[in-house]
């Protein structure tokens, strides 16, 4: 215990003898999240809009009035040549052309139906999908104004109307803020706890002390421990920061116990802690550590489900997340912050955390012990 607590005491001497450490901890939490949340908008606005009106008909003109109303649509041009409107998508100046054609409203009368033609530019293909959804939920929606204006008319008998009205649990606002933001706390905490511990014992190399350690009575697990231990506490103050500037900035409260979140952080901490020992004890350079940290992080980040649904993703991509801590991770800050899940409802999540943390960590002690 006496020579923990010596190796304790000197990693947190060179802990904050290292002005870079403590401006990671402290820059950076503050940064990724007053920027990242404001950035990262699952929203798409101001889709460039080109019409085709071939018709000129009040009918037509309703619908476009519709369209442009919102903020989500930007009207580039109105048109009666289809070639001019290609044109804006060829030159990039247009997302999406809806063209009405000449019997739009005729046969919106006396038919009872009528076509519409859209052409997306698919380059972005986020934007267009999302772009074709906003414009056919809008079209949607004047199609049923047309019909209840009819059948108050009278026009047409009275029909039966299904009214859906939608309740959004644990987010009732959609703001996508209350479900990026735990996301990005978790990236934090794995970054600082992956970066920061996979230059640990490789600096010790660099630097010559390796050799002294190993021919001194310490054990390997204390040395790992003692590496282990000052970073682990860090990864929890970066938590801690970055939970009070969500609710500082953004007013994100926790609907359950925030004690349940850093019971799961700190055995968290722990795995991602053990891979970045694991790792440093497989390189003999800083740079080697840190292209490796850096290649394993930005794997766990993107198939993690913060940017994607892990449901969306492909097959092989699903069965890589089960050995993801991070998806784990995120997964939990969101039930949590949302939906005010107990440590009951992550149980198995930290059971499976314990197991990653059990094996990284012993294998960063073997493999410690096969290189001295």
């Amino acid at each position: 215990m006496r020579t923990l607590l010596i190796l304790l005491n000197k990693e947190f001497r060179q802990v904050f003898r290292n002005p870079a450490i403590l401006r990671i901890m402290l820059v950076v939490p503050t940064v990724m999240l007053l920027v990242m949340p404001l950035a990262a908008d699952y929203e798409v606005r101001n889709v460039k809009l080109c019409v085709v009106d071939y018709d000129h008909s009040d009918y037509g003109r309703r619908l476009i009035n519709k369209i442009t109303a919102t903020s989500y649509f930007h009207l580039v041009d109105y048109t009666d040549s289809y070639d001019k409107a290609l044109h804006y998508i060829e030159e990039e100046e247009t997302d999406i052309i809806l063209q009405l054609p000449a019997s739009f409203e005729k046969d919106l009368v006396r038919e009872n139906q009528a076509k519409l033609f859209m052409a997306l530019n698919a380059i972005n293909g986020v934007k267009a999908n999302l772009g074709g959804v906003y414009l056919r939920s809008i079209i949607n929606d004047f199609n049923q104004e047309v019909r209840q204006d009819w059948i108050q008319l009278p026009r047409y008998n009275v029909q039966p109307i299904i009214q859906i009205v939608s309740n959004n649990w644990f987010n009732p606002q959609m703001n996508y803020r209350f479900f990026m933001v735990p996301g990005i706390l978790v990236i934090l905490v794995t970054m600082v706890g992956g970066f920061l511990s996979a230059l640990n014992i490789v600096k010790e190399k660099e630097i010559g002390t390796i050799e002294q350690i190993n021919v001194t009575p310490i054990r390997k697990y204390h040395f790992v421990l003692g590496k282990l231990i000052p970073f682990w506490i860090l990864g929890l103050v970066v938590l801690t920061i970055g939970m009070g500037l969500a609710w500082a900035v953004y007013g994100i409260v926790p609907a359950g116990n925030v004690l349940t979140i850093y019971a799961f952080a700190a055995v968290f901490l722990l795995a991602v802690l053990g891979l970045g020992l694991l790792l440093s004890t497989m390189a003999n350079t800083q740079q080697q550590a840190m292209l490796l940290s850096f290649f394993v992080m930005i794997l766990f980040i993107l198939l993690g489900g913060l940017y994607t649904s892990i449901e969306s993703m492909p097959k092989w991509a699903q069965a890589f997340t089960v050995f993801n801590p991070v998806s784990y991770f995120i997964e939990v800050m969101r039930m949590v912050i949302l939906k005010g899940s107990s440590l009951a409802d992550i149980q198995r999540h930290l059971i499976i955390m314990f197991g990653f943390a059990v094996v990284l960590n012993g294998l960063a002690v073997w493999n410690y012990r096969k290189r001295s």
